[in-house]
């Protein structure tokens, strides 16, 4: 069994190298391909290095699952552009047991109206502007077991995963708004959370992964992920109250969970050595309340699920890999505090948040 733990771990550590959800949903995090390819596999200790990036523009504003389509159509839309470029080294220590270490560099630009001249419901003027963020996120450590002896398991197995997210992503991210300041001028303050390059949480990550291939060629696939976030809120201020009173309950982010589920079908060519491709489903999202602590403060939890079809090619230790997620349900649920406005207000109330059509996953897996 030589080629599917090696092309399995590429497959897996290249979808979790940090799970950023596709716009103001602020998922820290990255997603390439997945796909169980050869019925063979090694039981080799050695190194994996895996590197991918991900690429998306956010700019459809959802509540709920209903678009405010009137945001592109009056020019008053965040857009963010959020490209992440994940770098996980895997120690595999025999063909059950392995450890990884990811670290991400992320580089944001969010571009938006009503964080630049907008004071207590009144534009000072109204003009859009933009802020950056760029640096390292949150760094995360692993250890993964397969749980059927690869040896004999040849046609599937199940892989649980271990792991602790430090809190090593700057989550106080500085930049300049526009016309906020005394007589309407810049002032240096905190960048949306959705840009924010860490949570600034220590968390725990449970995974579980599985293939099972009906086939020499032919397969599904399924994996889950949840980020478990004790922490309630960690301090940074998001000055959502300067926009109206009425979001005095929004002043502080959130440290929120999070998850990722996905999917489906893999398909090899045997007259194509070391190709293979694969269809399916993905969810990602952050839970209107945490498994474990508080659930308060400033969050926009929500949802995507998407279709994606990707595409692997591998050349001896070396793999490409490719995959583009095209969202077909984004909704922006209603958070705690959406809730106690709700009740305050006597209305419902829910925030809205903008999401991407699509996002670009790639990368390169080398096994040595």
């Amino acid at each position: 069994m030589k080629k599917i733990i090696v092309l399995l771990f590429i497959a897996i550590f290249a979808q979790y190298n940090n799970l950023n959800a596709q716009g103001c949903v602020a998922i820290k995090g990255n997603g390439a391909s997945c796909m169980m390819v050869h019925p063979d596999s090694t039981n080799h200790a050695g190194w994996l290095l895996n590197t991918s990036a991900r690429y998306f523009k956010s700019f459809r504003h959802f509540s709920g699952t209903e678009e405010n389509k009137a945001r592109l159509i009056n020019h008053t839309e965040v857009i963010n552009h959020t490209t992440i470029v994940d770098l996980a080294l895997t120690r595999v220590l025999n063909d059950r047991w392995s450890l990884m270490i990811d670290v991400p560099i992320i580089n944001n630009g969010r571009s938006s109206l009503y964080e630049h001249g907008l004071v207590n419901g009144s534009y000072v003027k109204r003009e859009r502007h933009s802020t950056h963020s760029f640096g390292i996120g949150d760094v995360r450590l692993a250890a993964y077991r397969w749980m059927l002896d690869p040896l004999k398991s040849r046609k599937g197995n199940i892989q649980l995963g271990l792991g602790i997210k430090l809190a090593t992503g700057d989550y106080n991210y500085k930049d300049y708004w526009y016309n906020v300041g005394p007589g309407g001028t810049k002032e240096l303050r905190t960048v949306d959370q959705s840009i924010q390059l860490g949570d600034g949480g220590t968390g725990v990550t449970v995974e579980l992964n599985s293939f099972y291939n009906f086939k020499s060629n032919f397969g599904i696939y399924g994996s889950f992920y949840y980020l478990v976030n004790p922490r309630e809120q960690n301090g940074t201020r998001t000055y959502r109250e300067t926009l109206t009173p009425g979001l005095a309950n929004e002043a502080i982010m959130s440290v929120p969970d999070q998850y990722m589920v996905r999917a489906g079908f893999n398909y090899s060519f045997n007259k194509i050595k070391g190709l293979s491709i694969a269809a399916g489903t993905r969810l990602e999202g952050i839970p209107v309340n945490d498994l474990i602590g508080g659930s308060g403060d400033f969050r926009r939890p929500g949802y995507i699920w998407s279709v994606e079809p990707s595409v692997n090619y591998a050349i001896k230790n070396v793999t490409f890999f490719a995959s583009v997620p095209f969202a077909v349900v984004r909704n922006r649920t209603q958070s705690n505090t959406d809730k106690e406005n709700s009740t305050k207000r006597g209305v419902f109330v829910r925030g809205d948040a903008a999401f991407a059509d699509y996002s670009v996953n790639m990368g390169v897996a080398v096994k040595f």
